[in-house]
């Protein structure tokens, strides 16, 4: 009796065992597809943040290509400008140059105010206020009327002074994309360009 008992049992494991392979064939291969799912989900995530930081990293290199193109030549109308004043040849022609690159520069600036890291944006808002400092001393001294320190000598030291700034602003700009940090730019001038 144990034999046959032995072989009822062997029996219903075996039809039991026949009757769940498909079951557990088909929880084992969902647990495969929900993991496998998982990780192309997870795969995704990771490369959607990749592009996502590539095109944050690409808008914030075009907009500080364009800010310090925009800041360097409304410096180098500056520069310009006051020596047009000081020779007394300042026009109308002159001072729309001065303006369009000011307006420039201002379009830039606002730009960059959306898309700048806090340390770049210290940067720009100090230069920016030095620019603008110099425009009103320029402007005061067209007119006649020049500040205490808007001398044709003063403006001039404060442009030469506004070059190792702007070489500050560009620093930051360069630190902040993960560009190579060594120093370049000309040697020490004062009207470099």
């Amino acid at each position: 009796m144990s034999g046959e008992v032995v072989a009822l049992v062997a029996a219903v494991f075996g039809v039991t065992g026949t009757l769940f392979a498909p079951v557990l064939a088909q929880r084992s291969q969902a647990k495969v597809l929900k993991a496998d799912f998982e990780r192309q989900q997870e795969a995704a995530r990771i490369q959607w943040e990749r592009e996502q930081q590539q095109a944050e990293l690409a808008q914030r290199r075009a907009c500080y290509i364009a800010t310090n193109a925009a800041y360097r030549r409304y410096r180098i109308q500056l520069m310009q400008y006051v020596w047009y004043v000081h020779r007394g040849v300042a026009g109308d022609v002159e001072r729309q140059e001065v303006e369009a690159a000011r307006h420039a520069h201002h379009a830039a600036f606002a730009e960059a105010q959306m898309v700048a890291s806090g340390v770049v944006l210290g940067e720009l808002d100090e230069m920016a206020q030095a620019l603008s400092d110099t425009y009103r001393k320029i402007m005061c001294l067209q007119e006649g009327n020049p500040e205490p320190d808007g001398s044709f000598d003063d403006i001039t030291a404060s442009l030469e002074l506004l070059w190792e700034r702007w070489k500050k602003m560009r620093l930051a700009m360069r630190v902040d994309l993960g560009a190579n940090t060594s120093p370049v730019g000309p040697p020490h001038g004062s009207w470099s360009i």
